[in-house]
Order: C-alpha cells, then sequence, then structure tokens
C-alpha cells in the first residue's frame, strides 16, 4: 500500500556520514507532518516513506542528489562589503537574509571577509553532502 499523496507523520533522526546528528524530532517529542510525494521533503526521505507500513523504522542512505543537491560554486559570490548595506559587522560562519529579484529573502553564510570584501554562501547548508536518517512512520492520516 502506498502512502503517496496521503498526509503522514514520522520521527526521525538525521546524522552525517561522521555520525553527527545534524536533526530529529525525537529531540522536539513532535513527529513531522508532510504530504508524502508532494514535493514537500527532500526526493530521497519521500521515497523512503512511500512505502513504509505504520510502525516500521528504515534507515537510508542519501547521496547529495537525493538530498539537497551538489554545492554549486555560482552559488558563491564575493562582494564589495560598501555594496551591501547592513554585512559591515558579519563574520565568518555567520548566517544573513539576503533579498533577492522582488524582494524575496534567502539564506546566506558568510565564508570570508577582509577589510573590503566578504564572501557569500547562498548554496543550502546540507547542499553537496551525504545525508543519512533513520525514520519511523506513525500514522498515515
Amino acid at each position: 500500500m502506498s502512502n503517496l499523496n496521503k498526509k503522514v507523520k514520522v520521527h526521525y533522526t538525521g546524522t552525517l556520514n561522521d555520525g553527527t546528528k545534524f536533526d530529529s524530532s525525537y529531540d522536539r517529542n513532535q513527529p513531522l507532518e508532510f504530504v508524502c510525494g508532494a514535493g514537500m521533503m527532500i526526493k530521497g526521505f519521500d521515497d523512503a516513506v512511500k512505502d513504509m507500513e505504520v510502525g516500521q523504522v528504515v534507515k537510508v542512505h542519501l547521496m547529495p542528489e537525493e538530498a539537497y543537491g551538489p554545492s554549486r560554486p555560482e552559488y558563491i559570490k564575493q562582494f564589495n562589503i560598501a555594496d551591501i548595506p547592513g554585512v559591515e559587522n558579519a563574520q565568518v560562519g555567520q548566517k544573513l537574509m539576503m533579498s533577492g529579484a522582488g524582494g524575496r529573502g534567502f539564506p546566506v553564510t558568510v565564508i570570508a571577509r577582509d577589510e573590503t570584501t566578504i564572501t557569500l554562501d547562498a548554496n543550502h547548508e546540507m547542499a553537496g553532502k551525504e545525508l543519512n536518517f533513520e525514520i519511523e512512520l506513525v500514522e498515515v492520516i
């Protein structure tokens, strides 16, 4: 029985290949609710849940193409600090919100800076990474 296009609730723990946990619904004591196959989740997560049964636990290893995609060098840009208001005090590692065309906001991470320039990375923080999930299907609504 497929869970495609059905609302589901899952608990999960996400780890990197070195075992570092990056997210867990168990830590929040709140299952994640989404419509399976509707594009609300990364492809590999959706694919893992679509054929699960309530109570089942699966472990999946996702390559970047099944998760947040590859890290794209064209999403990394260097700017003159004077040309971007509000970044004067930004530090390496800091996350900022920038405005794109039409005023739509998107997150960036400061990856380098000196006295006059700042380098911003607009890749998703999980882009280019292999991800591991342990997923438990709690409920199909």
